[in-house]
Parts: C-alpha cells; sequence; structure tokens
C-alpha cells in the first residue's frame, strides 16, 4: 500500500498563510513560520480594534454632544438626563451629527427640553 502523505493540503494552509502577510516586511511575509505568527498577533488586534471602534467612536458622540451643550449652559450628564426624561428617541450618534453638522436643529433640541 502507498504511503499517504498530506503534501496538498499542507502547502495549501502555508499558502493561505503567505497569502494573508502579503505587504508586511521583511521575512514576515515570505517565511511560513515567521508569516504565521505575524499573521495570528494580526488578526488578535484586527479583533480587538473592532471592539475599540465602538469605545472611541462612543466616547467621540459624547464628547461632541457635550461641546454642543455647553453653548447653551448646560453639561452632557444634564442635557442626556432631560433627553431621556422627556422620551426624546435620539441616539448619541444622532444627536452628536445634529450638534456637529446642524446647530439649529440641535438648539431645537435643547429649547424642547428647557
Amino acid at each position: 500500500m502507498p504511503r499517504s502523505v498530506n503534501s496538498v493540503a499542507a502547502k495549501a494552509r502555508r499558502k493561505k498563510i503567505l497569502k494573508q502577510a502579503k505587504g508586511y516586511f521583511g521575512r514576515r511575509k515570505n517565511v511560513h513560520t515567521v508569516a504565521k505568527n505575524a499573521v495570528e498577533k494580526g488578526m488578535v488586534y484586527a479583533y480587538q480594534g473592532r471592539k475599540q471602534k465602538k469605545r472611541n467612536f462612543r466616547a467621540l458622540w459624547i464628547q461632541r454632544i457635550n461641546a454642543g451643550a455647553r453653548e447653551y449652559g448646560m453639561s452632557y450628564s444634564q442635557f442626556m438626563g432631560k433627553v431621556a426624561k422627556n422620551n426624546i428617541e435620539l441616539n448619541r450618534k444622532t444627536l452628536a451629527d445634529l450638534a456637529m453638522n446642524d446647530p439649529q436643529a440641535f438648539k431645537a433640541v435643547v429649547d424642547s427640553l428647557k
């Protein structure tokens, strides 16, 4: 019985890793063992980055809302408390967009709270 080898699948696995390492610098792009470590670490950073992106955008929205609210003599926490109390169903992303790009609409929201 002939000896069974796994060269086709093994080569495909190595090729997949090297394809993912395309654009890396030095041996990270063409040596399988080095590329494998770099790609695995890159995947970890990509996963973490997708989580951090959500945090960073929420923080940005809060800063923009805070800046907009302070123009009308209100802090962020007071503003958001009144938004919740008055059942205004605008999320932070929308409020931040209004505060930055449409000050008249944001002023209308603030006036409806007072």
